[in-house]
């Protein structure tokens, strides 16, 4: 059913990037949080390389048993006393929110001599219960970060309110894009504006259709969530 779920996925992002007229540059992260190993490797097996986790102590230990080619990507909330645990081996931290999480990043990295790369995350919604900068802070930080050795600017995540209709996320996947663009232009050095992280199971496709170049899908690939 995974392999099944992963092709159906990407029939839907060739058709979404038809439609607009663009090359599907689409980068799809399966998001296996909570999911066991076997599931990974199913998943793995139908040719997914790249997996995101919420939590660094589960995605340890995932890293620890699974094949070496896999890029993880850390994409929950980072606490700074967790960076050490990361840093050898990540692929991408989508989840800087601050500019003294970027200085523990680049502190860690500092000491294997590994530049890490790193998204910043954007409350684009401002809701309370999510993390992430406001839009009207990004600028001002990503350029406070940019001065940091040992940690790469790539671009912008968002995590979109939960919603049972794609559409009324487009305003936030719109404002995120025209960040991303505006950003892009004040070509600031030691940024690499490349990576639009955007777009859930529930709305991946609306996302595509702003600009997203990064879609972070769970339940979609994997399922529902067990309850325990």
């Amino acid at each position: 059913m995974i392999k099944e779920n992963i092709e159906k996925i990407k029939k839907i992002v060739d058709s979404t990037c038809q439609d607009e007229n663009r090359k599907n540059t689409i980068t799809l992260v399966a998001v296996s949080k909570t999911k066991p190993v076997e599931q990974l490797m199913e998943a793995y097996n139908s040719g997914q390389r790249i997996f995101g986790e919420n939590k660094v102590q589960e995605l340890c230990k995932k890293q620890e048993v699974m094949p070496k080619d896999i890029e993880w990507h850390m994409i929950g909330h980072l606490q700074r006393n967790k960076v050490k645990y990361l840093v050898p081996f990540v692929s991408l931290i989508h989840s800087v929110d601050s500019l003294r999480l970027a200085e523990e990043i680049s502190k860690e990295a500092s000491k294997i001599g590994r530049t890490i790369p790193i998204l910043i995350e954007v409350n684009i919604a401002r809701e309370e219960s999510k993390h992430g900068l406001f839009e009207e802070d990004v600028v001002n930080v990503i350029e406070n970060i940019a001065k940091l050795p040992y940690v790469s600017i790539q671009g912008l995540m968002t995590i979109a309110p939960f919603t049972e209709k794609p559409e009324e996320n487009r305003i936030y996947f719109k404002k995120m894009y025209q960040l991303y663009v505006d950003i892009q232009n004040k070509n600031i050095h030691n940024v690499d504006m490349k990576i639009l992280s955007m777009g859930m199971t529930n709305d991946y496709e609306v996302a595509i259709r702003e600009g997203s170049t990064m879609i972070r899908v769970g339940t979609g690939i994997f399922g529902d969530r067990e309850i325990l």
